[in-house]
């Protein structure tokens, strides 16, 4: 059973909209929201519902199964990889921590205090 997918696409956000697509699949399946195995729709259905170009919707399908969080069989359609959800966590923390060196580089250089910059993030983080 192919799962109706409920991804918004922004076309106020600046980001291209497969990485929209590409984005809020990975965080369905890292969520648990989305299953190992369970299918995708079809690039064509996808691209319909979300009144988009097959192009774009193949881009984001194409991104993903890249990276390793769908696979695909001709003919039979794209599901969620079988992969190991704490690696990808893993790998998700990788990439925070070393945006928070940066931040932190850049909050020392311009004379931060850690308690501003803790109010920064919680201001940040609640507003999402």
């Amino acid at each position: 059973m192919v799962m109706k997918m409920n991804i918004i696409i922004s076309n106020s956000s600046g980001q291209p909209i497969y990485e929209q697509i590409v984005s809020q699949i990975k965080s369905m399946i890292i969520s648990g929201q989305l299953k190992e195995g369970e299918a995708l729709p079809s690039m064509r259905l996808l691209a319909k519902e979300l009144r988009i170009s097959v192009i774009t919707t193949k881009r984001a399908y194409d991104e993903l199964e890249r990276e390793g969080f769908i696979v695909s069989f001709t003919g039979k359609g794209s599901f969620v990889a079988g992969k190991n959800i704490e690696l990808i966590k893993e790998q998700h923390l990788k990439e925070i921590e070393n945006h928070m060196q940066e931040i932190l580089k850049l909050s020392k250089e311009c004379g931060l205090k850690l308690d501003e910059l803790i109010e920064m993030i919680t201001l940040l983080y609640e507003g999402e």
